[in-house]
Order: C-alpha cells, then structure tokens, then sequence
C-alpha cells in the first residue's frame, strides 16, 4: 500500500472537498497517523471503509490488524511501570520527609533564638511577709512598658507608674509611645543588674491572687542598676506617675490622646 499516495488524496480532499465536521475530523486524524508512522501505518478495516468513501474507491488497501505484543514482552513492560511507580512513591515520600523535616528545623531554630533574645536573669529577691517577699530566682519576659511575666506564667504589675496602652490604645500615638516604653524597658533589662522584688497590690483584703485584684496580676518593684525603672520611663516621657493607696487605686492616668 502507497501511504504516501493515500495521504496526498487525503490532502487534496481535505482542500477540495464539502466535508462534514466530521469526516474534516476523520481525515486529519489519519493524516496525524500516516505522518507518524509511515509505512508502519495500522488502520482498522472500518477506518478504510470510511476512508474510501470519502476520498474515493481506487484506493484499494488492505487493513492490517496491528501488531500484538508477546506475553513476555507484556509482562516486562508491567513490570516496568510497577517499578516506576514504587520509584515515584519513594521520591514523593523522600520529599515531603524533607520538607517536613526542614520545617521542624526552622520552628526549632526559631525557638532557640527567640529564648536567647529573651533571656532576662533575675536577682534572688529578699523574702519577707506572706504577700510582699520572693516569686524565686526566676527568668522573665518583658509583656509591656510596666507589666512582665515570670517564666512559670505569673503576670507580675510593676507599681509607681503607668505606661501607655499598646493592646487597646485610645490613639495613634498612645500605641507609638507604649511600643517604645515596652522596647525601652527591654533595653534596661538585657543590660542592667536587676532586681524583682514582690510587693502586695492595693486591693482589698483576700482578694489578691484573683480577677477582683489587679486582673489576676500580682504586683512588684523591678530595679536596673539600683534605679526603679519606672522612675526612668517617666523622666524619659514613657510614662506617668501611678500611686495607688493601701487598698484602692485611682483611675489610671492615660494623658497620651488629650
């Protein structure tokens, strides 16, 4: 059989002729083949049968079933693509382990160097009375410009002062001014000699240690390099004077927004 020939006359009425969209379809699609596989060309009986049809009867070709594979040659061929799956799986798992692995190891590594930045020792403060003496020597973390948390979560409220709000300030500028009281006290902890000490909040009495006291908080007195630090933030415009009595306190001073 002349493919060669064959693809001209299917050329020739693919230009030529009224087609349907269908056999347009059809004829490209045996054009496709014959340019792929030339003389090795395999088409269906019914495919010729339509073929003559359309572009006419001389072309007298005889189908040819296509080559069947030998069972062995099947069987190394599914052996091939089990292979080749177990080979992709394997790589997919070798990644995502990479990837999980790499996270880890950023969360670790962030952890670390957050815990170092952060690392604030504690001098060994003086006990005395039941509600003012020793929390123990402890680390701790600066949570804003006059409250810090001991390592075993207790919220400790430094009294004599008050800085502005950063969680719910009234304005802009009170949230400027608590973030750089919050960094300003961070600053004097990490270079200074320190000294907590726990002293009893102005509340009534047997409330402290509750949510009726300080919001839970307990209360204290921190010094870097023998000077109240809440002493510093004031003579630096950070913050305010906040005195409260034996039992109360006033309303918190917040002049920042006026």
């Amino acid at each position: 059989m002349d493919y060669q020939s064959l693809k001209s006359r299917i050329d020739a009425a693919l230009v030529e002729k009224r087609l349907t969209a269908w056999q347009r379809t059809f004829l490209t699609d045996i054009q496709a083949k014959i340019e792929r596989y030339g003389s090795l060309t395999r088409l269906s009986e019914k495919q010729m049968l339509k073929l003559q049809d359309i572009v006419g009867d001389d072309t007298k070709v005889v189908p040819l079933r296509p080559l069947q594979k030998a069972p062995s040659q099947q069987r190394v061929q599914w052996r091939s693509r089990k292979r080749s799956f177990v080979q992709r799986e394997a790589r997919w798992w070798a990644r995502r382990l990479a990837r999980d692995f790499a996270i880890a190891a950023a969360l670790v590594l962030g952890f670390v160097v957050y815990a170092f930045l952060h690392r604030m020792p504690l001098s060994l403060w003086p006990a005395s009375s039941s509600s003012a003496g020793s929390f123990g020597e402890q680390s701790f973390t600066v949570t804003d410009g006059d409250t810090v948390r001991l390592h075993d979560g207790t919220a400790v409220r430094l009294v004599g002062f008050n800085t502005p709000e950063t969680f719910e300030p009234e304005c802009e500028r009170e949230r400027q001014l608590g973030e750089r009281a919050s960094a300003r006290l961070e600053e004097l902890v990490a270079r200074s000699n320190l000294q907590l000490d726990k002293i009893a909040c102005s509340c009534q009495p047997g409330t402290e240690g509750t949510e009726r006291c300080n919001h839970g908080r307990s209360c204290g007195t921190l010094l870097a390099d023998g000077h109240d630090v809440g002493d510093i933030l004031i003579s630096e415009g950070l913050a305010v004077p906040f005195i409260c009595g034996a039992t109360s306190c006033p309303p918190t001073p917040r002049p920042w927004c006026s």
